[in-house]
């Protein structure tokens, strides 16, 4: 592996930056909530990707299963979540944000979510559309595994 860093484009360069800003976000959203910023991504998983199971929840958040069973159990106690047994098979359960944490977190997000509309909606329709193009091309690379 070298230690030269790639001549990066500078869309590449402000991604980053994006990135480190949406972190430190979470981070002081975090903070205001009296959580850690682990706690806060996964209720935020949970609010976008909906229940999942808690293996689910510990490859999304990058950390073990014993890790993330802790912090479910860390999250029920507060009254963040809830353990749900599956009707079909009962052996199955999901974790599940509860109704008031998505509306505290919504509350919490909803400033910078709002500024970020605001931002897009400045732009004419069809650069919109371009950028959501980009956007959901970058998220996939983002997303897809290492090569």
């Amino acid at each position: 592996m070298t230690d030269e860093v790639p001549d990066l484009d500078g869309t590449t360069l402000r991604i980053r930056a994006l990135m480190n800003a949406a972190r430190e976000l979470t981070a002081r959203l975090s903070r205001e909530a009296g959580m850690n910023a682990t706690d806060m991504t996964a209720l935020d998983l949970l609010d976008i990707h909906g229940p999942m199971g808690a293996a689910e929840l510990a490859r999304r958040l990058g950390i073990r299963s014993a890790s993330a069973t802790v912090l479910v159990d860390r999250l029920e106690a507060a009254g963040h979540v809830e353990r749900v047994r599956s009707d079909t098979d009962r052996r199955r359960v999901t974790i599940a944000t509860r109704p008031s944490a998505r509306e505290a977190n919504l509350a919490l997000w909803l400033p910078s979510i709002l500024a970020i509309d605001e931002v897009g909606r400045s732009l004419p329709e069809d650069e919109r559309r371009v950028v959501a193009g980009f956007l959901e091309r970058v998220t996939a690379a983002i997303d897809a595994p290492p090569a």
